[in-house]
């Protein structure tokens, strides 16, 4: 099933706004801008449980979800899922096309009313309490909401207006690298602009819970890591953040807390070094067509091998990699005529991870 948002730009005529594209109206006060940071709030440890009473959590979840589910005609989008985000932290939403991420995402933002259980953000209803929320809340959509014809610099500046206490808009689009492209109406930007500009509307305001929702998507490495200091900068200030993302690695080097969810469930959740494990690995290229039970026959009891896809060979063991088998490997290889290129010890990554839940079938 594909996802849409169908989300107007802001100035319109939606009823309700979600969460992030309203502030709390034009203020005159000086607004004692601060570049350097993102305040928000001290960051709090988080609890395991789905708790009965919003009064449990209000101080230590920025958001709650509970038995959601979503559905679209005979179609289940999300389908009983709960999990839990910590405030002070990056909980990273993984999941292949279709899993029910992004709709989860507009239903804590606002944007969709779930069928049945129950959302919280910040300690209220996203729905209900919009009003108290937007002011406290920033949205980065996956596309879209930004009128074309505006340029960023105006637009920024409008936005932090909106505010009591924003970041400077000139340094914010310096930190994002598009000071050059700040009189350029934003249809005329690539998607990797677009992109940033999106993210700099979202945390203007110096909120205390963003939504992100593939913030790099469509950018190239330097703006790709300029992203990352920036939310690293928002998690070092006390502000929460929801990311959903396809690549493994940024999940891996920005998140706290990792929530794989699969056909609207959520299938596995903890830290990055809790779901890899103390996995070891050996990797290395060769032939296709390996004999892959003779080489698991050389090599210490409970190792394991596979080739995937061909001419990738994987051998793994529970805890970390040896000299004996690295040794064991090569011995094989060097027996068998084989020879080992790009060999590598590697721990289990988060994409291995991924594929074991979700599967490597690809999804529409």
């Amino acid at each position: 099933m594909t996802e849409e948002r169908g989300v107007e730009p802001p100035g319109g005529s939606r009823g309700v706004a979600p969460l992030g594209q309203q502030g709390q109206g034009p203020v005159t006060e000086e607004r004692g801008v601060e570049p350097s940071g993102v305040p928000g709030v001290v960051p709090r440890a988080s609890t395991a449980e789905c708790p009965s009473k919003l009064a449990s959590v209000i101080d230590t979840t920025a958001v709650e979800i509970c038995d959601l589910v979503k559905r679209y005609g005979h179609t289940t989008a999300v389908d009983g899922l709960s999990l839990r985000a910590g405030r002070g932290a990056v909980t990273a939403v993984l999941g292949p096309n279709g899993a029910g991420k992004t709709t989860t995402i507009e239903i804590c933002e606002g944007y969709r009313r779930p069928d049945a259980g129950r959302v919280t953000v910040l300690g209220l209803d996203p729905v209900a309490d919009a009003r108290a929320l937007h002011p406290r809340v920033g949205v980065m959509l996956q596309s879209g909401g930004i009128p074309p014809a505006v340029r960023p610099g105006e637009y920024l500046g409008v936005l932090a207006r909106f505010h009591a206490h924003p970041l400077d808009p000139v340094w914010l689009l310096d930190r994002l690298g598009l000071t050059a492209s700040a009189r350029t109406p934003v249809r005329r930007l690539s998607g990797g602009q677009q992109q940033r500009v999106s993210l700099a509307a979202a945390v203007i305001g110096r909120p205390e819970l963003v939504f992100l929702d593939e913030p790099t998507s469509g950018l190239d490495p330097q703006a790709r890591h300029a992203t990352w200091d920036l939310i690293t900068g928002l998690r070092a200030s006390g502000a929460s953040v929801i990311l959903t993302t396809h690549h493994m690695d940024e999940a891996e080097h920005l998140a706290d807390h990792v929530a794989i969810v699969d056909h609207g469930k959520l299938v596995a959740e903890g830290t990055p070094a809790e779901l890899t494990g103390t996995a070891g690995q050996v990797r290395f290229r060769a032939e296709p067509g390996l004999d892959i039970e003779g080489l698991l026959a050389a090599l210490p009891v409970g190792s394991a091998a596979k080739e995937s896809p061909a001419g990738h060979y994987l051998v793994e063991v529970h805890n970390r990699v040896d000299p004996r088998l690295v040794a064991a490997v090569t011995a094989w290889c060097a027996e068998h005529g084989v020879l080992a290129q790009e060999l590598r010890i590697e721990s289990r990554t988060l994409e291995d991870v991924f594929l074991e839940l979700t599967g490597r079938e690809l999804r529409s």
